[in-house]
């Protein structure tokens, strides 16, 4: 039987683990940020307290329980959150970091709310270190180039070139607009590029966008 402060101490202790991870999530400007990773671990927790320890304090000893079942249910269940977080841009799909956050939040506040505080601290930890440190950067080499255009000024040409480029995986990390008098536009962007990126064809479909006059690559 757990006692009040102990009670208080796991709840407490999702309210941290959710809200280090929802932090790092809302730094980043994601759908589901610092109150939604909070609310998500303490209700966890909070349930799997009920699962394991609720059925004692209300008197009901000799009932017949399965600590699993609730926390089945949270794990099944935290897949509504996580699917709307998830959005379809063209070929690319956003929020699956965000949602993953999500899936891990409720698997922390389970944790929490079972006693295995040793697990609940390492995942916590390694979950922040994932978010922020971006390891793929490392693994994955990549490369800063420059691209010049010359293109018409038309709306909706620029949108299409970050799209593209975007498709690529092409990080755009700055871009300047010069515009003409006579409805032409010279933009000169700084790219973070992936190693693998096979800049041969990317200028071929850059060039077939149909207000692209001239491309420099360097």
């Amino acid at each position: 039987m757990l006692t009040q402060w102990e009670i208080i101490l796991r709840l407490v202790l999702a309210v941290a683990a959710g809200g280090l991870i929802g932090l790092e999530r809302e730094i980043h400007g994601r759908a589901a940020g610092f109150r939604t990773q909070i609310l998500v671990c303490l209700g966890s927790t909070l349930i799997m307290l009920i699962s394991i320890y609720g059925f004692d304090m209300s008197g009901m000893s000799g009932t017949t329980r399965d600590p699993a079942r609730l926390a089945a249910q949270v794990v099944s269940g935290i897949g509504f959150l996580g699917a709307g977080t998830i959005m379809r841009e063209g070929t690319s799909i956003k929020g699956l970091t965000t949602a993953a956050s999500l899936w891990v939040v409720a698997g922390i506040g389970l944790a929490i709310g079972a006693g295995f505080y040793l697990g609940a601290v390492v995942a916590t930890i390694i979950a922040v270190l994932t978010l922020v440190n971006r390891l793929e950067q490392y693994l994955l080499p990549h490369e800063e180039r420059s691209l010049r255009l010359h293109i018409a000024d038309r709306p909706g040409q620029l949108a299409a070139i970050a799209t593209l480029l975007g498709q690529k995986r092409v990080n755009i990390r700055t871009m300047n607009v010069d515009t003409t008098d006579d409805g032409e536009c010279h933009v000169e962007m700084k790219l973070q590029t992936p190693h693998t990126l096979r800049v041969e064809a990317l200028i071929q479909e850059l060039s077939a966008l149909p207000e692209v006059k001239e491309i420099t690559w360097q």
